[in-house]
């Protein structure tokens, strides 16, 4: 398995829902820690991680995931719940997921449509899959809403979906490749650079806020003048996008990303050979998006491995992961050899 991969499994296995990324910044603060990477955290909760005093590129990508969070306990002690981000309620129907309570206590359950033997509901399966149909089945004997509420369960507490991941001839399939794949690799190649860093003027920016829209609005050193955002490439009908190579994105529904960078990334993987695409997502928006939006004086550019099922249940290939880390490598050493 290539360490790409063992470091995404890692960083799957630990719950981050937008809003509850405290975990997996945490360890990944430590990963980086021990390889002599220094890191320090923005008042929103963003984690940076560079040696050199003045950075001018920086490279971001987001650990927020999808998940959900408890809206009220039901009469019968389960659990009506809010989406956190995009999630695709068919997709997730019947996962297992994780309550966190803000004491810190975790119970499990399963996400399920109300009602959902087919024994005693005829019309079960022509239910849309909505957050008022479905509701979180939990693992307790409970009965009535009082039963939960001494569990210590309440509004507010967070749901986090089990990843399931597996992989297979080179494929990565789990829920959340979105954007953990991404930070994989950054991981991957910031411990590579690990000896180089204290002369590259770069930082990694990961983020804690991308699924709701506004994870990369803020936090940069003020000596930015390029961000190059590292999120998932689309794969489906109407792009070009392949698992086994990565997307540059030309533009997305925020508009054009820079023409200079976006260039300059498609001349380097023709140059070395790299597997890659040119797309244009139409529905889709990255932290580089909220940065330009926040009024952020830097260039942008968007880069990812291609990921199928977007939202759902995802799948990447290893060559994907790879090519997405070799042409960060290839961008940072023709900025900075000049």
């Amino acid at each position: 398995m290539e360490r790409v991969v063992e470091i995404l499994r890692e960083i799957l296995e630990i719950p981050s829902p937008t809003g509850y990324t405290k975990e997996v910044l945490t360890h990944i603060e430590r990963k980086l820690d021990e390889a002599g990477i220094k890191t320090h955290y923005t008042t929103k909760g963003a984690l940076l991680a560079y040696n050199h005093p003045e950075p001018e590129l920086v490279i971001a990508g987001h650990v927020d995931t999808l998940g959900a969070m408890v809206r009220g306990i039901l009469p019968d002690g389960h659990l009506s719940f809010t989406r956190v981000g995009g999630l695709l309620l068919p997709t997730f129907e019947g996962e297992y997921c994780t309550i966190i309570t803000r004491s810190g206590k975790r119970y499990r359950g399963t996400l399920l449509l109300k009602n959902p033997s087919v024994h005693v509901n005829k019309d079960a399966s022509k239910k849309e899959r909505k957050e008022e149909n479905m509701y979180i089945r939990l693992d307790a004997e409970v009965e009535k809403k009082g039963d939960t509420e001494k569990l210590g369960i309440r509004p507010g507490d967070f749901i986090a979906f089990d990843p399931k991941f597996e992989y297979v001839n080179g494929f990565v399939k789990a829920h959340f490749l979105d954007d953990k794949a991404s930070v994989a690799v950054m991981i991957d190649l910031l411990l590579e650079l690990a000896d180089e860093l204290e002369k590259l003027p770069m930082a990694f920016f990961f983020s804690p806020y991308e699924e709701v829209g506004h994870g990369g609005s803020a936090g940069y050193p003020p000596t930015t003048r390029e961000l190059l955002v590292v999120d998932m490439g689309v794969v489906g009908e109407g792009v070009y996008g392949k698992e086994t190579a990565v997307s540059i994105a030309a533009k997305d529904s925020s508009g054009p990303y820079d023409y200079e960078m976006t260039t300059t990334l498609i001349e380097l993987a023709e140059k070395k050979g790299i597997p890659y695409v040119v797309d244009v997502f139409p529905y889709y928006g990255s932290d580089g998006s909220a940065a330009l939006r926040a009024g952020w004086d830097f260039r942008v550019a968007l880069i990812g491995p291609g990921v199928h099922a977007s939202h759902g249940m995802e799948r990447t290939h290893v060559k994907g992961l790879l090519a997405t880390k070799n042409l960060i490598r290839e961008y940072i050493e023709e900025r900075f050899s000049q």
